[in-house]
């Protein structure tokens, strides 16, 4: 086989390949002042000046483009940050009501829970255990004096007895004294009739 033939055979399928390789390659974004990102568009707005020594020459319109470009993507980014300053002033607002409902319902709470530990009494509130030892005084102040009645209604007794008992025998001895007294009457109305009589047969 002549060398020139293998040679460009070689090169046809090296050729062929390498097209193929770039086919089935996706094509990378072609650098523009029009599309990209801020900085990309500086990069080819850079690239594509002129220079002139150590300087390079912009043409001016295409400041003009990278300038607007600069300018609306600021404008998305103040856009943007005021939005999310909304949302936050949003969400810090939505925080301070539900702190505020939180704490007021925590309020009602505590509220409930004093209401059903305390008890309230002539008008006045009184804790529970307050209360229970209220109730728990009044009903030994209330057996105390019990027991002092029964006490003194026994003694009261006792004294009414022992006074019964005087006056039963100071009333005998008074029948007693007073039959003596009518004996003794009569035997000085019977001397007295013997007196008379004897008188009157003298």
């Amino acid at each position: 086989m002549n060398p020139v033939k293998t040679i460009f055979i070689a090169f046809l399928t090296c050729l062929f390949s390498l097209t193929s390789f770039s086919q089935d390659q996706p094509e990378a974004p072609k650098p523009s002042l029009n599309s990209g990102t801020i900085e990309s568009q500086f990069d080819y707005l850079i690239r594509k000046s002129g220079k002139y020594q150590e300087y390079k020459v912009v043409k001016q319109t295409w400041l003009y483009i990278l300038k607007s470009h600069t300018l609306d993507s600021l404008k998305a980014v103040h856009k943007d940050l005021a939005e999310t300053q909304l949302v936050v002033k949003n969400q810090s607002e939505e925080i301070s009501e539900l702190k505020s409902n939180l704490a007021s319902t925590q309020a009602n709470l505590d509220q409930t829970n004093a209401d059903k530990d305390s008890i309230s009494l002539f008008g006045a509130p009184l804790s529970k255990n307050n209360y229970k030892g209220l109730m728990w005084g009044i009903i030994g102040v209330l057996f105390a004096l019990l027991l002092f009645f029964i006490y003194k209604f026994k003694s009261s007794n006792d004294i009414t007895r022992e006074s019964r008992k005087n006056l039963s025998e100071i009333e005998e001895e008074f029948e007693e004294h007073r039959r003596t007294a009518l004996e003794r009457e009569q035997k000085v109305r019977r001397q007295l009739q013997d007196e008379i009589n004897k008188q009157k047969k003298a």
